[in-house]
């Protein structure tokens, strides 16, 4: 069966809303840990401990980035065009954070000095917490929509930095230092494991508000809310943010710390496809007029193109899904100092 191009246009545009979800859920939890390094981290062994408990996964998360970012490319070639030409700098800045971060986690354990631990242990805090807040800043600004045109982009890295892009920023943190914290809760023990659930419980009324106030500015900013308007039952998935959020608090008074990490994911995922649903069909909306925004229809590849695409992600897709769930399982244990004498240790 050939499937028409209005239907695989929309397919696509939901399966690259779906990675960029998982992505942000995978990998937001790992820079939240890092992002939270210098504040649980209180010794050396703490520290340890907390890299460990993402040592063996960050580098499989950021799988879904690159995925999303080949899906991006491939599928809606104009969106990747005008994407990374308009937002080049802050997507420059998350690339080398990222990079930073990466090579922070092999290089910190080489030379037993406090001086150069403390170096890489930056790094890893910066290359964390960097990449949280300017992708916030980015999909905010997105949803707010880039002033272009025709002629190219008409705004900078200070234009971005308006109130709106901001609040983005700090929403999307504070998502990863909740998950973050909960991963640290489910995955350690002792003093350590106590700090992170008594940190996740307090940064979730923060969470809260900053959802709120962001859900507030998104109607006067933003258009998301049109397709709700239109179709009331899509508020559902909103409803589902909304559980999910509660789920976490629930979870962590009754000390079910990897349900509550769970629960943080279908919190994640839920506020992400809020945001996608809300978006659609735009990928890339111009704030200048309607008629240059990129959408999934006018900027997507051939037909053929997404369907040889669609067989592929349906092959690909479920054994990379599958190796990673055989991974979370594999690391599923609690950690303790006795871990840290492995050689394969952090």
């Amino acid at each position: 069966m050939v499937l028409e191009t209005t239907v695989l246009q929309s397919i696509w545009f939901f399966l690259w809303g779906l990675l960029w979800a998982v992505f942000f859920i995978t990998d937001g939890f790992d820079l939240g840990v890092g992002t939270l390094l210098p504040f649980l981290g209180k010794s050396e062994t703490d520290r340890r401990l907390m890299i460990n408990a993402i040592g063996p996964l960050w580098d499989g998360n950021e799988v879904w980035l690159i995925t999303a970012g080949g899906v991006t490319f491939a599928a809606f070639p104009a969106v990747y065009a005008v994407m990374f030409s308009s937002l080049y700098t802050p997507l420059l800045f998350i690339l080398f954070a990222l990079i930073f971060r990466g090579v922070s986690f092999e290089f910190r354990g080489k030379i037993e000095s406090a001086g150069w631990k403390k170096f890489w242990d930056t790094c890893i805090f910066i290359g964390s917490a960097a990449p949280a807040v300017l992708f916030g800043v980015a999909f905010a600004n997105i949803f707010k929509g880039l002033p272009f045109d025709d002629t190219g982009y008409h705004g900078n890295l200070i234009s971005l930095l308006n109130p709106y892009g901001i609040l983005g920023g700090v929403l999307f943190t504070l998502l990863f230092l909740e998950h973050g914290a909960l991963w640290l809760a489910a995955r350690t023990v002792g003093q350590l494991q106590n700090r992170a659930a008594s940190t996740a419980a307090k940064i979730w009324p923060v969470l809260l508000c900053v959802i709120v106030a962001f859900l507030v500015a998104s109607w006067f900013s933003t258009h998301l809310y049109a397709n709700y308007l239109k179709t009331p039952v899509l508020f559902i998935v909103l409803a589902l943010a909304v559980v999910a959020l509660i789920g976490v608090r629930v979870f962590i008074s009754q000390k079910q710390y990897f349900k509550a990490w769970f629960a943080s994911a279908a919190t994640i995922i839920s506020a992400t496809f809020f945001c996608i649903i809300g978006l659609y069909p735009n990928l890339f909306p111009s704030s200048m007029a309607p008629g240059f925004s990129l959408t999934a229809y006018n900027s997507s590849s051939s037909q053929l193109t997404l369907t040889i695409m669609l067989v592929v992600v349906a092959i690909i897709i479920p054994m990379v899904i599958a190796y990673q769930v055989w991974a979370y399982y594999l690391f599923k244990d609690k950690l303790t100092p006795k871990d840290l004498a492995y050689e394969e240790s952090y």
